[in-house]
């Protein structure tokens, strides 16, 4: 008989979420915590900024079990996210789990020598401390704004310039007849660098390090999930732990291989006129592959031939007067400045002994299936393995994660396999494959298949491919058939 726990999850996001509903439906008792006063995470409205809308279209961003409106566009706006998590929310009754407007501040080892974890709560200016025999931190990759200043901010603040983080750029008026200036060259920075041109601004400007590979919603007219997001796509990558057989093939295999992501760098060259913008990345495309690699802001291109946003590589150096001055001597004149700089990645939750067994010194995560460390007991990670297909891949790691916790796992792990495995992998990410290493190493695209089908093989699922196999090869993956899967890993309850 597996004993009730009580569970603490960390976040009020699609990943809370999942795990909320993944340990409530096994018998635990959850109480969950999440610091706004509403659910969404990043698709909490008042964290959005304008025109927000999915990287993935809305069949691989979506439940299990709950499809997105078929009134949907194929890739979402942020209010519509949002008001389909909190669809999924009310559907299980996630609702009566959770506090709203309560932040964990800290956490320590129990002190009645109980496994589990104390947790500081803060509401409502008050802290209070409770006991949980297992923590979900689902607080996810965009939790904590990174933030950076430059020489020279105060007095560019003081005279009038305005200076935020993407995520405060939360209305399209705040550009109307400005010089604005965004830092970054990720989607977001780009979605508003396109917002703030369309919207009245009197110039903007884009500065970026590197030219990145970047990826059209249509790839000569076709949407590039039937291009990018299959097993057969999957494989041409250098994956993990690849047996001498595949490895041998991989290497008869590799001039076809080369000759693929050099037609699909091509097409790209040409349909999105790189080299006229000298946006041509040094990297090629299958090493650069990752959850970096974003999607081309739709008007983007347009925006630059028409004049309205100016493109600039280097990065800030200092504030002067009413100007930013770039690293190359450039001045750009600036009103508003947005800083697209992304978020910090960490756990500031965890007492510092234990944050330190969990990342290396590289900033590399100690993580067992993206999800365990050895070293941190009763404690797990919902969404931290960051991907395409974001909410499937943390419903995914919820389903485990309550096994791993309750000991059910068909190949349940033990302390040295999960070393073992983590060695394995953060050598595969420092010498193989070092596209893997971005944010931390929590990241499991491209290889969604492959880290689905480890995740089903511990859980014992009888079920772990389509019918089709022309579908399962040629196809992405299909949420309702993850489903399937999930049902036919052996049940049990709690209690």
């Amino acid at each position: 008989m597996v004993s009730r726990k009580t569970v603490a999850v960390i976040g009020g996001g699609v990943a809370g979420l999942a795990a909320a509903k993944a340990f409530d439906k096994k018998g635990h008792r959850v109480i969950g915590f999440e610091r706004s006063h509403d659910f969404g995470g990043v698709w909490e409205l008042s964290r959005s900024y304008p025109g927000v809308q999915t990287q993935s279209p809305k069949d691989l961003y979506r439940f299990t079990d709950l499809a997105m409106p078929e009134d949907y566009p194929q890739w979402p706006k942020g209010p519509q996210v949002h008001a389909y998590i909190h669809s999924y929310a009310d559907k299980h009754k996630l609702g009566r789990l959770y506090q709203l407007n309560t932040g964990v501040v800290g956490m320590e080892r129990r002190a009645d020598g109980k496994p589990g974890w104390t947790l500081t709560l803060e509401s409502a200016g008050r802290t209070r401390q409770e006991d949980f025999d297992f923590v979900a931190i689902c607080t996810g990759q965009f939790s904590y704004k990174n933030i950076i200043t430059h020489p020279g901010q105060d007095a560019f603040v003081a005279q009038g310039g305005q200076v935020m983080h993407s995520s405060e750029y939360t209305d399209s008026e705040i550009a109307r007849g400005k010089h604005v200036v965004v830092l970054g060259g990720s989607k977001s920075s780009t979605d508003i660098a396109v917002n703030a041109a369309d919207h009245g601004a009197r110039q903007v400007t884009m500065v970026y390090r590197k030219n990145v590979w970047r990826i059209p919603y249509f790839i000569g007219g076709i949407n590039f999930k039937r291009l990018l997001y299959m097993r057969a796509q999957e494989m041409q990558f250098n994956s993990w732990g690849r047996s001498p057989l595949k490895k041998l093939f991989a290497a008869l295999t590799k001039p076809l291989v080369w000759a693929n992501f050099r037609g699909l760098e091509t097409m790209l060259k040409l349909q999105l006129g790189l080299k006229k913008w000298d946006m041509v990345p040094d990297t090629p495309i299958e090493k650069e592959a990752s959850c970096s690699l974003p999607l081309v802001t739709p008007g983007f291109f347009e925006t630059l031939k028409s004049g309205k946003l100016k493109l600039v590589q280097g990065s800030f150096d200092h504030y002067d007067g009413d100007s930013v001055v770039l690293t190359n001597g450039e001045r750009v004149k600036c009103d508003v400045s947005v800083l697209a700089v992304g978020w910090k990645l960490g756990v500031p939750v965890l007492p510092d002994a234990y944050r330190e067994k969990l990342i290396e010194s590289d900033g590399q995560y100690r993580v067992y299936r993206l999800s365990v460390n050895p070293d941190l007991p009763e404690v797990g990670f919902v969404g931290f393995n960051s991907s395409f297909c974001t909410i499937l891949s943390a419903e995914m790691i919820a389903n485990w994660l309550v096994r791993y916790a309750d000991g059910q796992l068909a190949q349940q792990p033990s302390e040295a396999d999960m070393n073992s495995n983590i060695e394995m992998m953060l050598n595969w990410r420092r010498k193989e494959r070092p596209a893997a290493q971005v944010y931390g190493g929590l990241c499991s695209a491209p290889f969604h298949f492959k880290h689905f089908d480890e995740l089903l093989a511990d859980m014992g699922a009888t079920k772990t491919k389509r019918s089709n196999p022309l579908a399962e090869q040629f196809s992405y993956p299909d949420a309702d058939a993850y489903g399937e899967f999930l049902a036919s890993a052996p049940d049990y309850q709690a209690g």
